[in-house]
């Protein structure tokens, strides 16, 4: 039991990315990841994050769902059952929560207010460091 949370639901931790990582730290464009790694969470939340910060809110919306999605499909494969902690520190798991994060931003910015607080809450619930740590760019 080395490594369990006995007093709550284990923490879900997503496998390394190393050649998603090892490209985009050499040059790859976010969108030729993201043809090449479609299940990558990461991708899908700097697609979003490059769209939120040239103004197109719907694209930054939809391709911050697309890496919320696929980051869920990544952490039922690694044994998530829909709810626990996603902890921050593990750095394979940022891009589900860079996502999520990403996902949020853009529903408040269309007005999709029950969406916002069901995202914040779930962003909250899997590491209620996460935010912060997103907003302060790390």
């Amino acid at each position: 039991m080395v490594g369990e949370n006995l007093l709550g639901i284990p923490e879900t931790l997503l496998p390394e990315e190393t050649e998603v990582l090892a490209r985009y730290e050499a040059g790859d464009e976010a969108t030729d990841l993201a043809a090449k790694f479609p299940a990558s969470s990461l991708v899908w939340a700097l697609l979003a994050n490059e769209a939120h910060s040239e103004g197109r809110i719907v694209e930054s919306y939809a391709f911050a769902r697309v890496g919320y999605h696929r980051g869920l499909d990544s952490l039922r494969k690694a044994g998530w059952r829909g709810q626990g902690p996603v902890p921050w520190r593990h750095e394979p798991n940022r891009g589900f929560l860079r996502s999520l994060y990403a996902l949020g931003r853009a529903a408040a910015a269309i007005g999709e207010t029950e969406e916002v607080d069901r995202i914040g809450k779930f962003l909250n619930d899997s590491d209620a460091s996460a935010k912060a740590e997103i907003e302060a760019g790390n």
